[in-house]
């Protein structure tokens, strides 16, 4: 009877042992699943980052031909204006 019981209770330490290591490897699965996810969304804001950077670099220099385009057109109107005030001045 004392090596049933103790059969008995090395079975129910074994059962335990072996609970404890599936539940520590479901957590480990769990924990490498987490990480890829981190990881997939990572070089998605990675591409992000880069698609956007380009076009900030596209709208900036867009934005400073404008600027040079609109400097021009001010010139031109300041000539113009002197232009016209030179011919009224006659």
């Amino acid at each position: 009877m004392a090596s049933e019981q103790t059969l008995s209770e090395v079975l129910n330490r074994l059962e335990k042992a072996v609970a404890s290591l599936e539940d520590a490897v479901d957590r480990q699965l769990e924990v490498r699943e987490n990480y890829r996810d981190a990881e997939e969304e990572v070089q998605r804001m990675n591409s992000d980052r880069s698609r956007l950077a380009g076009e900030l670099d596209a709208s900036e220099a867009r934005a400073e031909r404008l600027e040079d385009v609109n400097k021009e057109v001010s010139r031109r109107l300041v000539t113009a204006m002197e232009t016209i005030r030179a011919v009224l001045d006659r």
